[in-house]
């Protein structure tokens, strides 16, 4: 207790020492000295002891910890501990929705760590109070339809193809699991197959009996539990082979009736991916503090207000972005009623709150008492906060006795509901309110109080979305580029990722073999300005791994001359030929090979070559007249025609996963407008202007059929992409049926799409569709480029890299310009003689090369 108090006035002093402007000490002190009481009166100060401790061993260790979540966010002990980091009287954070001693229950602190780091915390608190006395909790999975079905099917020695098929009949709906039983009623295949084959049949009739018993045993993600003695003498303990942390053998809800304690320790990717994009400013001699930014930064409310929030904590859906750039908000408090209206049940609430904002309709309270409460959020109830202070206002409740009215009204307890409603009638008689008007105040409450957020939470979170939106705004190269190093598996956001560069005018350059490296990096190109090197460990198939070792050699021994060179030195065993081929089909090899074809078809020759390189460089063997790799004739790469332009991007996109150097439809983009064929980057607009029914171009990447439960009818959802981003359209039973062979993946389509919001959603529903018409052709060509170069260093790769594409297959030539800096603010213009190619791979192939900072076009 002692220990406790002393070490909160400190922490205290120092918080408030940093406050601007200077904080009313009384009041905070006050504070401090009423939680102290509860905490002490309720026996958890070694709680509040041992959270702290373990955070500030992070904080120390530059391990990212969040700013809080939950209610623990409104304790001034806490926040002096620096267990969160938002001031809560500042923020109108109550303690009592944490702590009550009228309502006796743990404290729980949910604390958010660096996913990649959290384990350090784990293992420094297994040191600090003994491995004997820190476990895990454990969870157990369960067999669902799939895998349940898998299961049988492989001890019955069902042939592996045929279980497949079974299991993928069974819909996959996560938001909403089917059961077999049910799968078998609504899939018509699923039940002729079990009706015609005894092997099915049996095998279904085994697998509805063990649907749904535990499979195997897990970990919970978060929960760990310390104990004041070894954790054996007070429950059964379980090691997996593959942990050096025993777990409970009880489950979360039975390991703290057993009397032990849990600790959070949650890992967030939103603080992995704010410590990464600071280490990359940190690389140019950059050092931003974020707890230190100012929380009214115009940049970053700017960029909610225009829909920019790819990559922000909280703040990524469509509908979200609509309600942003309604509301434009400019405040962390506004910001923190955006994060609690938006979801089911107060969203309703979000028309009246845009309107009452912009001053569009009347600011009223329920009791002109009420004002101060409700005047942040322009007299709509939003959080639980805000109930207990209107019990408490109104009806001279205590905060700990509106906590308990709180929790009645969350759980629709009828009986205590009838008491407590007599309660706020009494007292708010006393306080000279009308019966009458205490009643209709006390339901509107009761009904806001249903769906009420935690303020606590929603503003330690709208924190974390902040910095996210102020990272973002001022440094956009470094957060998209963080953001895509997080996700460097995930194709999906990584193209999403992309198209938000583009949006934001930040350069991604495409991966290259002598400039990328394994991971997304920053690159740092002069005059401030920066750009994105694609991650060479993002390309499919080639492993991250390997493309480690590629770039270790690359630094070891220099940039990688041609082909041979890098067949020579790499590790034929590590990167093997489908790495060859992939990185090939990205561009990877454009600045080596320009002709991606040969580069690709290529790959056993140069397989062979690197595996006697190693082979050589094993047994240290040289010929007489010097090293046997300087003297030996390379064979010919194969002779093969260049892909062009739509199979380039159609290899690029079976590598990479979507369409990074251009897209299919980009050169037909400017002719299909004038169709009045529209792109997706122009749907929200085009919705906000009244169109409901768009004519659009797409090309097909995935077709996923199900099967309605309420009506019995297949259905697809289409992903398709067009330059300006991919989007999903329902398609309904009809257009299915009527148009399945149209509808393959790969098919350029145009469709006619009818637009609905739904949940502040976005929604899209084909209404017609057919193949897209060859009408349009190529785009104009550029007449020549301008090349704009590092340094004179350059000029030998490129002018290799000049010859070398001559030999490709070109659509049109031009002029070729070289601009390369001579002395201070000044610049020499080369003009190269000839015409030489200006296709868009000819393009890519010279911006690839190391030193080439930009190429324009004229």
């Amino acid at each position: 207790t002692d220990i406790l108090a002393a070490q909160a006035r400190e922490g205290l002093e120092a918080r408030l020492a940093s406050c601007e402007p200077a904080a009313d000490r009384k009041a905070y002190f006050e504070r401090l000295d009423f939680e102290l009481d509860i905490i002490n009166q309720m026996g958890f100060p070694g709680y509040f002891l041992i959270v702290s401790d373990f955070i500030k061993w992070a904080k120390a260790h530059k391990i990212p910890v969040g700013p809080g979540r939950g209610s623990g966010a409104g304790s001034v002990v806490a926040w002096s501990l620096t267990i969160t980091d938002l001031d809560p009287l500042r923020y109108g954070l109550l303690f009592e929705r944490f702590l009550n001693p009228e309502r006796v229950s743990m404290p729980d602190f949910d604390i958010d760590f660096c996913q990649e780091r959290r384990g350090e915390v784990i293992h420094y608190v297994q040191e600090k109070y003994g491995k004997a006395q820190v476990a895990h909790i454990i969870t157990f999975g369960t067999l669902q339809a799939r895998a349940v079905v898998r299961d049988v099917g492989r001890v019955l020695q069902v042939p592996l193809g045929q279980v497949d098929r079974l299991a993928k009949m069974v819909p996959s709906n996560p938001a909403n699991p089917v059961s077999l039983a049910e799968a078998i009623q609504v899939e018509p295949a699923l039940k002729r197959e079990q009706k015609s084959e005894p092997a099915v049949a049996e095998l279904l009739d085994i697998a509805l009996q063990l649907e749904g018993l535990y499979r195997n045993a897990s970990t919970h993600a978060a929960g760990v539990v310390i104990g004041d003695r070894p954790l054996n003498e007070l429950v059964a303990l379980y090691l997996d082979p593959r942990s050096d942390i025993p777990a409970t053998q009880f489950t979360m809800k039975w390991v703290e009736k057993a009397g032990l304690v849990k600790f959070d320790f949650l890992g967030l990717k939103t603080l992995t991916v704010l410590n990464r994009a600071l280490q990359y400013l940190e690389k140019q001699g950059i050092d931003l503090d974020l707890d230190t930014v100012a929380v009214d930064d115009p940049p970053a409310y700017a960029l909610m207000e225009k829909g920019l929030t790819q990559g922000l904590f909280q703040l990524e859906s469509s509908g979200m972005r609509d309600v942003l750039r309604k509301i434009a908000p400019d405040s962390i408090e506004e910001l923190t009623a955006i994060v609690s209206l938006y979801r089911p049940g107060p969203m309703k609430n979000i028309p009246d709150y845009i309107d009452r904002k912009h001053g569009r309709k009347e600011i009223t309270y329920p009791h002109a008492s009420l004002e101060g409460i409700l005047k942040e959020t322009y007299g709509i109830i939003i959080y639980q906060e805000q109930v207990m202070q209107i019990a408490q206002v109104l009806s001279g409740y205590s905060l700990g006795e509106a906590d308990i009215l709180r929790r009645a009204m969350g759980k629709k307890d009828k009986d205590e509901m009838a008491r407590q409603k007599s309660r706020f009638v009494d007292g708010a008689e006393k306080n000279g309110v009308k019966p009458s008007l205490a009643e209709r105040i006390f339901e509107l409450v009761n009904e806001f109080a249903g769906y009420g957020f935690n303020k606590s939470h929603a503003a330690a979170y709208a924190m974390i979305a902040f910095r996210t939106a102020y990272l973002k705004a001022h440094h956009p190269v470094e957060f998209i580029a963080a953001s895509m190093s997080l996700d460097i598996s995930n194709v999906e956001k990584l193209s999403v990722f992309a198209k938000e560069a583009a949006r934001m005018a930040v350069e991604i350059l495409p991966p290259c073999v002598n400039r990328s490296g394994a991971d997304f990096e920053v690159e740092a190109v002069g005059d401030g300005k920066t750009h994105i090197l694609y991650a060479l460990g993002a390309i499919k198939n080639v492993g991250v791994e390997a493309m480690r070792h590629l770039v270790e050699v690359r630094e070891k021994d220099g940039p990688f001359k041609d082909m041979f060179d890098f067949a020579r030195r790499v590790d034929a065993r590590i990167v093997n030929k489908r790495a060859y081929e992939n990185l090939a089909k990205a561009g990877a090899f454009d600045s080596l090979e320009p002709n991606r074809a040969r580069a690709c078809a290529a790959a056993s020759v140069l397989l062979s070559i690197g595996a006697r390189a190693a082979e050589e460089r094993n047994s240290s063997q040289v010929s007489l007249f010097g090293d046997v790799e300087e003297t030996m004739a390379e064979p010919e790469l194969p002779d093969c025609t260049a892909w062009g332009t739509i199979e380039a991007l159609d290899q690029e996109l079976a590598a990479v996963g979507f369409y990074l150097s251009g897209h299919p439809l980009q050169t037909r983009m400017q002719l299909l407008e004038k169709r009045n064929i529209r792109s997706f980057d122009k749907l929200d607009a085009l919705y906000a202007e009244g169109q409901r029914v768009i004519r659009m171009a797409g090309v097909l990447h995935k077709r996923q059929e199900r099967i309605s439960q309420r009506t019995k009818k297949r259905f697809a959802y289409l992903l398709l992409s067009d330059p300006g981003g991919e989007y999903e359209a329902f398609c309904g039973e009809d257009i299915l049926n009527s148009n399945r062979d149209a509808l393959q993946p790969g098919a350029m389509l145009e469709l006619q799409i009818k637009l609905d919001m739904r949940d502040g959603e976005l929604s899209l529903t084909v209404q017609t569709v057919k193949p897209l018409s060859a009408e349009g052709g190529d785009a104009v060509l550029p007449k020549g480029l301008d090349i704009y170069i590092r340094n004179a260093e350059t000029l030998e790769s490129l002018q290799k890299c000049i010859a070398g594409l001559e030999k490709a297959p070109v659509k049109a030539k031009g002029r070729v310009n070289i601009i390369m800096p001579v002395a201070e603010a000044r610049e020499m213009l080369v003009k190269l003689p000839g015409r030489h190619g200006l296709d868009e791979a000819h393009q890519k192939a010279l911006r690839a090369l190391p030193g080439v900072e930009k190429i324009s076009t004229f």
